[in-house]
């Protein structure tokens, strides 16, 4: 059966939904209908109520992207792309569950912002924010994908890669419109960041904003998230991040701890 909205032009009342964002809304349903039982095209047209031209059309581009699969038989079903998301999404939360009552206790502490956030592609992802005492206002919020070269974060998790990847993340983000900054100057932080364990931000994200973060390790050893304490460059003085460097970095290793971090003896 064809649907009315293949058809109908919108309703005067409601917006208007842009084809990009009408596409996406389908393909949702088509992912949505086949979560709950494997279909055939004509089931799963019916049960979308759409034309079979279309359907085929959705289902295959999700064919493509590993979304959906499909055999001969069975018809669709989900596929090993939202396995892997699933995955993900489910060590995401893990690691918010194990990190925040760490967070909590470090934002209690400090009085200031804490930041949590993983490395996703060339960006910083915050996942989690606990706000401080003090009445400042940070711009960051849960689900920004930041800059690595300019944020605490950021930096902290590239504590890790080689210099090489630092440069080429250096020059991408500043392509990008990024905090001006010395490359020379930038990289000789990042070694001293390396040998210190923890990573700052000086004012290159955000003006009048600094921070000093430190990463989070698993059981292998690796880098899989980073904290950071951020806040106004007055309460933020150079012998203060010196000493939050402790705190935060203590905190960081609790977190690892708690994931199964072993440190090398």
């Amino acid at each position: 059966m064809k649907s009315s909205t293949e058809t109908s032009p919108a309703s005067p009342a409601e917006p208007s939904i842009g084809a990009g964002s009408q596409t996406l809304m389908r393909g949702l349903d088509v992912i949505e209908a086949i979560a709950q039982q494997p279909l055939a095209l004509g089931d799963l047209a019916e049960r979308l109520d759409l034309t079979k031209s279309t359907t085929h059309r959705l289902a295959s581009a999700l064919v493509d992207r590993g979304f959906l699969a499909f055999t001969p038989r069975a018809g669709y079903r989900l596929g090993p792309k939202l396995l892997e998301l699933g995955f993900l999404a489910q060590a995401q939360a893990d690691l918010i569950q194990v990190a925040r009552p760490h967070l909590e206790a470090l934002a209690g502490t400090t009085e200031d912002t804490v930041h949590f956030g993983i490395l996703d592609g060339d960006r910083a992802l915050y996942l989690d924010k606990m706000p401080g005492r003090r009445r400042i206002n940070i711009s960051s919020r849960v689900g920004d994908r930041q800059p690595l070269t300019s944020t605490g974060l950021g930096k902290a998790l590239m504590l890790d890669h080689p210099a090489s990847y630092w440069a080429e993340r250096l020059a991408a983000d500043s392509a990008d419109g990024g905090h001006p900054v010395d490359a020379a100057l930038w990289t000789e932080r990042m070694k001293a960041y390396v040998i210190a364990g923890r990573a700052f931000d000086l004012e290159e994200n955000e003006d009048q904003i600094r921070c000093v973060a430190a990463p989070i390790r698993d059981a292998r050893g690796g880098i899989v998230a980073a904290i950071s304490v951020s806040s106004a460059a007055q309460y933020m003085s150079d012998e203060r991040m010196d000493a939050l460097s402790t705190e935060v970095g203590d905190t960081a290793r609790a977190i690892s701890h708690d994931l199964g971090w072993v440190p090398k003896t």
